[in-house]
């Protein structure tokens, strides 16, 4: 069976664990995320936020030892379902991690690649191409230069091209693990206002440390503590009125 694109998401989270051999990380969390959202993942180091955010892709699949139980819908289907193709699913959710990691290849070539492998005409590949660095805000400081190679670009110009090369794939959802913890902040404003913008067309979940920029980008915010997600909500609510006293420790800096 194949996923099926739907106009929206639909994606969800129940009683979602994440095991590491004996270790369970993540601890029966359940979360629905909506399109034309940012949804914060904030907690601790190792409090499960990461493991919980590679469910969404299966990329916890490549993880030896590593072992998932509980539902995640996708468009209404479980992806973790015998018959879901991991590598389908991987295009309709995307992922742009902690470290830029362009392909020593050129700019051009670093999206081009996976669109080859679609059996696009060379023509719609450079149309895709243009547009997912237009989407970026990343075309107009690399039109000139595209057959360059992509290690040649500042880490925020490479981040931004992972984030373009994701969205060449048209997926549904983007998933963010920390994606401006190695930037300065001249980029790590760049790619929020990109976000702001990308948010429009995708679902999106994003693991950050940084409170300021859950503030800043989220509408929603789940907090993770010791492999539990304590509580979620609206990102504004859950910083001023947080329900739970682990989230107001958390978020006063009495822990963390």
């Amino acid at each position: 069976m194949n996923l099926v694109e739907s106009q929206t998401s639909g994606l969800r989270a129940e009683e979602v664990s994440v095991f590491y051999g004996e270790k369970e990380a993540v601890k029966s969390a359940s979360i629905d995320f909506a399109t034309g959202e940012v949804t914060a993942l904030i907690g601790p180091s190792g409090c499960g936020k990461s493991s919980f955010l590679r469910c969404f892709n299966r990329m916890n699949d490549l993880i030896p030892g590593a072992r998932v139980s509980g539902r995640i819908f996708l468009a209404d289907q479980d992806i973790y379902e015998s018959e879901v193709d991991p590598v389908r699913l991987r295009r309709m959710v995307g992922m742009v991690f902690q470290k830029p990691n362009p392909f020593p290849k050129s700019i051009a070539e670093n999206i081009s690649w996976g669109l080859r492998m679609l059996g696009m005409s060379r023509q719609e590949i450079q149309n895709q191409v243009e547009r997912s660095l237009r989407r970026s805000a990343l075309w107009d400081e690399v039109k000139d230069r595209l057959s360059n190679s992509a290690l040649s670009l500042s880490g925020g110009q490479q981040q931004r091209l992972c984030i373009a090369r994701a969205i060449a794939m048209e997926p549904e959802v983007l998933l963010l693990d920390e994606p401006c913890s190695a930037l300065d902040p001249i980029a790590t404003a760049r790619i929020e206002d990109l976000l702001s913008e990308l948010k429009k067309s995708y679902t999106i979940l994003m693991v950050t440390h940084n409170m300021q920029q859950a503030a800043r980008v989220s509408d929603r915010t789940a907090f993770f503590l010791n492999g539990v997600l304590v509580e979620s909500g609206v990102t504004k609510e859950l910083f001023t009125r947080p329900r739970d006293e682990q989230t107001e420790n958390y978020l006063t800096g009495k822990f963390g």
